[in-house]
């Protein structure tokens, strides 16, 4: 089968023939449909510190899709051949304590599909049967193949709530604006997001937003005073990964604010703890999804209407991945889809 992988220890990615996945018998073979190329993917494509110390080579590389149920292992009862499903990209380990207490999106064993095993950007994946969201429901391929990010912005953007709240979200990034769309379903009073991309901040206003702040042109509090707000953002959603835009929400929050931080910054970053402390702020870390709840919770909100197929915004036939992948590292995009079967 055709795959892209990451078959060297050095900058590039390679289109190939490789061997086509044998399922066990708690797998299933899954044709893959769409693919979405996230950062982990540019990361790896472009070799940085993080993918030398991570990646081990030869690699199929890959973890956001959707397919086709091709065949199922013999102990599969879950799913049956034909059914369009969207994959988990975390495969815990079943046996530590939180997976046990049925808290799988807290595992300490956690296995990253095309990071630490084969992934997605591949014509077939064979994945844990318990990995494959089942779509009950008619749904774009498109957007099918982005579950895996949205579950990102749904799993962040529901650990507070904030009806009636005013909301700062940092990063207009594809999550980030899924995150503001879900949060406008559950009623805060304002929605912010900060970015320095004309193109992101442009997309963040479409999809609704109260405020697109160019952070580069425009102070937090001068949109406070704009807004008529009193006493600073209620909740944070900090979604750039970047140092700035952190400092920036904290100074920003109302006291009693809370915090959910899903982006990963590269380097040891350096705030003002005694805001922190003096305004009795709550930081929380997010990570992936929670199994599979927010599965669950993203499936009803498509079902009743959430459209968040303008985060998509490029498409290409996978043989045409490297100027897919120089769309997506380029930032004037929302969400870059690769076709399998085209």
């Amino acid at each position: 089968m055709k795959a892209l992988s990451k078959a060297h220890a050095a900058p590039g990615l390679w289109l190939q023939d490789v061997p086509e996945p044998k399922p066990g018998p708690d797998d299933v073979l899954v044709r893959v449909l769409r693919t979405g190329i996230c950062g982990t993917d540019l990361h790896i494509d472009t070799w940085d510190a993080w993918a030398q110390a991570t990646i081990r080579t030869p690699l199929v590389i890959g973890h956001e899709f959707a397919g086709e149920v091709a065949a199922v292992g013999a102990n599969v009862a879950s799913v049956r051949p034909g059914e369009l499903v969207s994959g988990e990209g975390h495969i815990v380990c079943g046996r530590c304590r939180h997976c046990m207490a049925g808290r799988r999106h807290l595992c300490a064993h956690t296995v990253g599909i095309g990071v630490q095993r084969d992934g997605a950007f591949a014509e077939y994946i064979a994945v844990p049967a318990m990995n494959l969201w089942p779509h009950q429901t008619p749904i774009d391929l498109d957007v099918a193949a982005i579950f895996d990010p949205f579950g990102n912005a749904v799993h962040s953007a529901l650990q507070f709530t904030m009806v009636g709240d005013d909301v700062l979200i940092t990063g207009a990034g594809p999550i980030g604006i899924m995150a503001a769309m879900v949060v406008g379903r559950v009623g805060p009073r304002f929605v912010a997001i900060t970015d320095v991309s004309d193109y992101r901040l442009d997309l963040a206003r479409r999809a609704g937003v109260t405020r697109a702040v160019d952070a580069r042109a425009t102070a937090l509090d001068s949109v406070q005073r704009d807004l008529g707000m009193q006493e600073g953002f209620d909740v944070g959603l900090e979604m750039s990964g970047h140092a700035q835009p952190l400092r920036d929400m904290i100074a920003n929050m109302a006291h009693g604010g809370k915090i959910a931080m899903l982006g990963l910054q590269s380097n040891e970053v350096a705030i003002d703890w005694s805001q922190v402390v003096l305004k009795m702020l709550t930081l929380r870390g997010v990570y992936g999804r929670e199994m599979f709840e927010s599965w669950y919770t993203m499936s009803v909100l498509i079902q009743t209407g959430l459209d968040i197929s303008p985060v998509i915004t490029h498409r290409y036939a996978y043989r045409d991945y490297a100027e897919a992948f120089r769309t997506a590292r380029g930032g004037q995009c929302g969400k870059v889809i690769l076709d399998w079967t085209a």
